[in-house]
């Protein structure tokens, strides 16, 4: 079984394939740093799709230079864990010392390209030979959609193919379907946050914040929901700070204009008292989209967790990224900047989520022969194997 290396880990990984954030019992020790738990989601969703006997990170930030040889001799890939990689401001560190000297494959699982709101992406020239070195290393680069495939391209790399994100493959069926309920049998919602945005990403933030707090409020009317952060540093004091912390938190949202004029209003405070949920642990939000009817909102990881476990989810899309994800998978989306009124019942619609269901199939194929072709031992079945979904007893 294959000995293999992570760049860009995120999370500390426990029962060979699982992740949680780094020190995640001792709360206060992170309590005030800021991480996005959805990288951690795509870390431990990669794992699950490999066979492997030993992972280690590669470190690029003071890498030893003298111990790649061992690691030439040692280990069969690296993989570079599926994210946000190429855009104007992409920092790497020592990456390209490092990788010049490694002759293993590095497998880019994923990646993906940011456009920026106004003008073309221009990438700085560590970040060209970066991606130059990962395609040459292998038989094909794996990125999220036709965007990233299509900047990649421009630079003269041709081995590309798109893959979506190994989060929606976590569960290793290739049959997974969504079946849509009748919507007056949906009880429960988690709704995915993003309250900290940047004009980097949005185009306009008065309309993303006013939108997001009218979407929460309307859906905290109809359905019994759970608000899904995931990692902002006033909403994990809400969620495990001390009382004092708390407030700290609160006083803090208020004293930021776009938040206090824009976002948190009476309601959205008393949700946020209420019905606020974070954690540290992957597996919590795997156990909690389980047992909601509909998850949908603004976080690519959050509503893709929902959708690998058969949970209906909508995105609500407001930049490049978010617009990639759901065209690669065709999940039904919404653009929050198009001026028009959302309404849930015209996206209830079996016909939008089969959509979702075919464009799943064959990108779990084209996941399935990415690895293959690039000699990764894995655990991804051939589409034509039929697996049979474990039965859900219910009380």
């Amino acid at each position: 079984m294959a000995k293999i290396l992570v760049m860009s880990p995120s999370g500390e990984v426990y029962d060979h394939d699982n992740v949680r954030w780094y020190g995640y019992k001792d709360i206060q020790n992170h309590i005030n740093h800021y991480h996005n738990i959805g990288d951690a989601f795509v870390f431990d969703s990669s794992l699950k799709l490999l066979n492997f006997e030993k992972l280690s990170p590669l470190k690029i930030m003071e890498p030893k230079l003298d111990d790649i040889d061992r690691i030439n001799e040692e280990y069969d890939y690296v993989f570079l864990r599926g994210s946000n990689y190429v855009h104007n401001d992409m920092q790497w560190d020592q990456a390209v010392s490092v990788l010049k000297r490694l002759k293993i494959p590095v497998i880019a699982f994923g990646i993906g390209a940011q456009a920026p709101v106004k003008g073309k992406i221009e990438l700085s020239q560590d970040t060209k030979t970066v991606l130059r070195l990962m395609a040459d290393s292998t038989t094909s680069i794996g990125v999220r959609g036709a965007y990233s495939a299509q900047v990649l391209w421009d630079l003269g790399i041709r081995n590309v193919r798109i893959i979506g994100c190994p989060t929606a493959f976590r569960r290793n069926n290739p049959n997974m379907q969504i079946k849509l309920p009748a919507l007056d049998k949906i009880r429960t919602a988690g709704i995915t946050m993003r309250r900290e945005v940047s004009p980097s990403y949005a185009q306009n933030i008065e309309r993303y914040l006013t939108f997001h707090r009218d979407l929460v409020k309307n859906l905290a009317e109809r359905f019994d929901v759970v608000l899904m952060a995931q990692g902002e540093v006033e909403e994990k004091k809400i969620v495990f700070g001390s009382p004092e912390q708390r407030e700290e938190a609160f006083a803090a949202l208020r004293a930021n204009k776009w938040v206090a004029d824009w976002y948190l209003d009476e309601t959205m405070e008393k949700l946020h008292r209420e019905r606020l949920f974070y954690s540290d642990v992957v597996a919590d939000y795997e156990d909690l989209v389980q047992h909601k009817d509909l998850v949908l909102g603004y976080r690519l990881h959050g509503n893709l967790m929902a959708l690998a476990n058969g949970t209906p989810s909508i995105y609500f899309t407001y930049d490049s990224r978010t617009v990639e994800f759901a065209e690669t998978f065709q999940i039904p989306s919404f653009d929050v900047f198009s001026g028009k009124e959302f309404s849930l019942e015209q996206y209830w619609d079996q016909s939008l989520f089969d959509k979702f269901n075919r464009a799943y199939h064959h990108t779990y194929r084209e996941m399935r022969q990415f690895l293959v072709e690039n000699n990764v031992d894995n655990k991804m079945v051939d589409v034509m194997q039929k697996v049979e979904e474990p039965v859900r007893k219910v009380a």
